[in-house]
C-alpha cells in the first residue's frame, strides 16, 4: 500500500499510559500493513516507577527495573527524542533527537497524549535549585550517590558542625513516593554507618515532612498512623501538618519556624501536567487535558488522552480518575482498541475502572495495603506489595533479575559503591623521551602507570 494512505497513530510518552497503548496496538492493529504505529519518547526504556526508591536504597540493580523499549515492541517503530510542539490544526507534531537535537515533523491521522507529569517547586526559594526528586531513574541513582558520598565526606570531617549537615536528610511529601523513599533510605544509611569507623547510627537524622494530619492519606488514617508509628520506631522523624519554605546549601526552613541542618533535601511533594500541554487549544482542567468518557479530547476528534496529563471522568464517583498506574495501564490498553474501532468503523467502549487497591513498603519487610477495601499491614503487605509488583513487571527476565536481587539481599548487606560519571583519567602523550610513541600515541598501558 503507498506510503501516504497508511493511517498514521502517534504515542507520545512511554510512560504506563503511553506503552501499554502501544503494546496493545502491537497485539492487533500494528499488524495491518496499511497501519503505522510510532511511539516517541526521550528515553529508549520504559521505567517501572513502583520500584524505584528501591534503586535509591540499593536494594535493586538500577538496570533490573528498565526496559528496552525496542525489545517490548517489534511492529510499533520508536523514536528516541523530545516532543518540540504539537499542531493540532494541522495534525502534525515536531520532533528532535540526537546531541544536535536535529529536528523532525510527524504527521498523524490519530495522537495519543500521554505526556506525564512534571516536579512543581511551587516557587518556593531555592527548591528547584538544590532539591532532588524521585520521578526518574537518574533521581535514584543521584539520590544514592549523595547519600554514599555525604557518609564518606562525614566519615572524615572531624568538625561536628561541618559534619551535622551531611547526616541530616529531610524528605518532604508524605504520599506514596514520599514514605516508600524514607523508608528505604533510612534502612540504608542505618546499615551503610557500620562500615565507617567515624560514624555512629545516634548521628543520623532522618525527617519527613508531611503538609497534612496523617501521612498515606490514600490509604486511611489506621494504615497512615500504624506507618508513622513503624517508621517513627526505626529513626525516623514524622513532621506532619508541616511544609517546607525554603531551601538553602546548609538549611531546609520549615513552616513550623524550625530549621534543619542539611544540604539534601528530597522533593516528592508536587507534580504538575506537562507544561507542552498548555500550548494546545484544549480545554484544560487543572493543567490537564479534558477527555471523554472514550478518552477521545473534547472538540478534537483522533486525539487522545490518558495518564497523568488527562482529566478522565471516573463514572462510579463523578470525580476525574486518580493518576495512578493501575489507571494508565488499563487507560493505555482501552485506548488502543478505541483507535482500532475508529479505524474499523466499529463502536468504542467507555472506559470505566475501580481502585483495586493501593500498597507501600515502609522498610524492613513492614508494608501497608488496602486490597479490595481490606486492609493489611505488617510482613503480609510487603509480602503483597512485593509479589503484585512483581508480577507487573514487564518481562520474564526482568522479573528474574529483580527476584535474585531480592533473594541476595536476604543474604547480603547493602551495596555502598557510587556510580561514578567522569571517565577515567587519561594522559595526552606517553612518558618517557625517545621511546617508541613518545610522540603523540600512547603505545603500552605501562606509560601512565609507570
Amino acid at each position: 500500500m503507498d506510503e501516504k494512505r497508511r493511517t498514521r497513530i502517534l504515542i507520545l510518552g512511554g510512560g504506563f499510559a503511553g506503552l501499554y497503548a502501544a503494546i496493545e496496538l502491537e497485539k492487533g492493529l500494528a499488524r495491518d500493513p496499511g497501519v503505522e504505529v510510532t511511539l516517541v519518547n526521550r528515553e529508549n526504556f520504559f521505567l517501572f516507577t513502583p520500584m524505584l526508591h528501591e534503586v535509591a536504597a540499593s536494594d535493586l540493580d538500577i538496570t533490573h527495573i528498565v526496559n528496552p523499549v525496542r525489545k517490548l515492541l517489534r511492529r510499533v517503530k520508536f523514536f528516541d527524542g523530545v516532543v518540540e510542539y504539537v499542531d493540532l490544526p494541522n495534525r502534525r507534531v515536531g520532533v528532535s533527537h540526537g546531541r544536535e537535537r536535529h529536528g523532525h515533523e510527524l504527521e498523524y491521522d490519530h495522537l495519543v497524549l500521554a505526556l506525564g507529569s512534571v516536579t512543581n517547586f511551587y516557587g518556593l526559594p531555592g527548591l528547584e535549585e538544590r532539591a532532588l526528586t524521585m520521578k526518574t531513574l537518574g533521581d535514584a541513582v543521584a539520590l544514592r550517590n549523595r547519600l554514599i558520598s555525604n557518609l564518606e565526606e562525614a566519615d572524615f570531617e572531624c568538625c561536628p558542625r561541618a559534619r551535622a549537615p551531611l547526616l541530616n536528610l529531610v524528605v518532604a511529601g508524605g504520599g506514596f513516593a514520599g514514605v516508600e523513599t524514607v523508608a528505604g533510605v533510612n534502612d540504608f544509611l542505618r546499615e551503610a554507618v557500620r562500615f565507617y569507623p567515624h560514624l555512629r547510627e545516634e548521628m543520623l537524622r532522618v525527617v519527613l515532612v508531611h503538609p497534612g494530619e496523617v501521612i498515606l492519606p490514600e490509604l486511611g488514617e489506621k494504615l497512615g498512623r500504624y506507618a508513622q508509628k513503624k517508621l517513627a520506631a526505626r529513626g525516623v522523624e514524622i513532621r506532619t501538618n508541616t511544609k517546607v519554605e525554603s531551601v538553602t546549601e546548609r538549611e531546609v526552613s520549615l513552616s513550623d519556624g524550625e530549621r534543619i541542618t542539611s544540604s539534601t533535601l528530597v522533593w516528592t511533594a508536587g507534580t504538575s501536567p506537562n507544561p507542552l500541554l498548555e500550548t494546545l487549544p484544549c480545554r484544560r482542567e487543572r493543567g490537564r487535558l479534558c477527555a471523554d468518557k472514550f478518552l477521545e479530547v473534547e472538540g478534537w476528534p483522533g486525539v487522545w488522552a490518558l495518564g497523568d496529563c488527562a482529566s478522565v471522568p471516573d463514572p462510579s464517583t463523578g470525580r476525574p480518575c486518580p493518576p495512578t498506574a493501575q489507571h494508565a495501564l488499563r487507560q493505555g490498553k482501552v485506548v488502543a482498541r478505541n483507535i482500532e474501532a475508529a479505524v474499523r468503523g466499529r463502536a468504542r467502549r467507555p472506559f470505566a475502572f475501580k481502585t483495586l487497591g493501593q500498597l507501600a513498603t515502609i522498610g524492613r519487610r513492614t508494608g501497608v495495603a488496602n486490597i479490595l477495601g481490606v486492609n493489611f499491614s505488617g510482613f503480609v503487605a510487603w509480602w503483597l506489595w512485593r509479589t503484585i509488583y512483581l508480577a507487573k513487571l514487564p518481562r520474564f527476565e526482568k522479573k528474574l533479575r529483580v527476584a535474585l536481587d531480592w533473594t541476595l539481599d536476604l543474604l547480603f548487606t547493602k551495596d555502598i559503591v557510587q556510580y561514578m560519571d567522569p571517565p577515567a583519567p587519561t594522559l595526552s602523550h606517553a612518558e618517557g623521551a625517545g621511546r617508541p610513541g613518545a610522540a603523540g600515541m600512547m603505545e603500552e598501558p605501562e606509560a601512565v602507570l609507570s
